[in-house]
């Protein structure tokens, strides 16, 4: 019996399973790719992902940028209260990116082992905690960007699809709703490589700019 499975695991990883008749009916209606081919299509999707961060990133850093510029000429200028409404932007902007640094590199990790998947068949145990990771990332991308949001939904569905089916090959339990040590793990390292990679694209704040967000932040309390 045991053997039986892998053996079918094997054909669909590939795709040469042969189906049933009422299999053939059923796939009409709803076509299902190998597995391999749904996990190197989930690879580029990630890469995309990736690419398009990477703009948006770059996207920030020019504004941040231009309004450091801004908070100079207003301070020189003496209009504080312009000053500490651009310092505020800057504020808002770092938090973004780091959001999206992070996320960046949690699917920079996330596709390494995706392209692990696809050449070691090793599907099961090596997903579960990818789609821990996927699951955090969307969670926490709701609010920042949910459109990207929206496409780590539709990815980590169609990653689960491969679990399960993965599950039924193997037959392990599907327990991918709880994140994994592991990707809490891939999650603490994005953060800590996120940190530092936030001090390289956006230079720190000078003195009179955080002091100019404190007076601003105390004035609208």
């Amino acid at each position: 019996m045991a053997s039986s499975k892998v053996e079918d695991f094997v054909k669909n990883w590939g795709g040469k399973q042969e189906p049933s008749i009422g299999e053939r009916i059923k796939n009409a209606f709803k076509p299902q790719q190998p597995l391999r081919y749904r996990l190197v299509m989930a690879n580029y999707r990630l890469r995309t992902m990736v690419s398009r961060l990477d703009v948006y990133i770059s996207r920030l850093q020019e504004r941040d940028r231009t309004l450091f510029e801004k908070v100079v000429e207003s301070q020189m200028s003496k209009d504080t209260a312009r000053a500490a409404m651009y310092a505020n932007e800057i504020a808002e902007i770092r938090k973004i990116s780091r959001q999206l640094i992070t996320t960046q590199i949690a699917l920079e990790q996330v596709q390494l082992r995706l392209e692990t998947i696809t050449e070691l068949g090793d599907v099961f145990n090596s997903l579960i905690p990818v789609l821990g990771v996927i699951k955090e990332l969307r969670n926490a991308m709701k609010g920042v960007m949910p459109e990207i949001s929206l496409e780590l939904a539709e990815l980590e569905e169609g990653l689960q699809e491969v679990v399960i089916e993965a599950g039924d090959f193997t037959g392990a339990p599907a327990n991918y709703g709880a994140s994994s040590p592991e990707a809490r793990k891939i999650l603490e390292e994005a953060s800590v490589v996120a940190e530092q990679r936030m001090k390289e694209k956006f230079p720190e704040l000078p003195s009179f700019v955080t002091s100019t967000q404190k007076v601003s932040n105390q004035e609208q309390k």
